[in-house]
């Protein structure tokens, strides 16, 4: 099951995110999402893990707890939705308005 957690820390790496899952069963994944530019965290991530019971149990007590004086949400990652291709507009116009 894949979940997804936000309001994370912009402090939390992949390896903190994981061990606050890791005692609730066996975390296939964990990955905190940082911006391709500056390399900084967005403040939010996925886990994965292997089973759903264990799962569901992470998400009942983990959403809403406070890890690093923020209160993390905690959720079942939704399938990404597909978004139309952004189109490159010129960058001069020869149109003056």
């Amino acid at each position: 099951m894949n979940i997804y957690v936000s309001n994370l820390s912009f402090a939390v790496t992949d390896e903190d995110l994981r061990s606050y899952f890791a005692e609730y069963g066996e975390v296939t994944s964990a990955k905190v999402i940082t911006d391709k530019y500056t390399n900084r965290s967005k403040g939010f991530g996925f886990v994965e893990m292997s089973d759903d019971t264990a799962a569901q149990k992470a998400i009942a007590e983990l959403d809403g707890a406070t890890v690093d004086g923020r209160a993390i949400k905690v959720n079942v990652a939704r399938p990404r939705e597909e978004r139309p291709a952004r189109t490159q507009r010129p960058f001069y116009s020869n149109s003056r308005w």
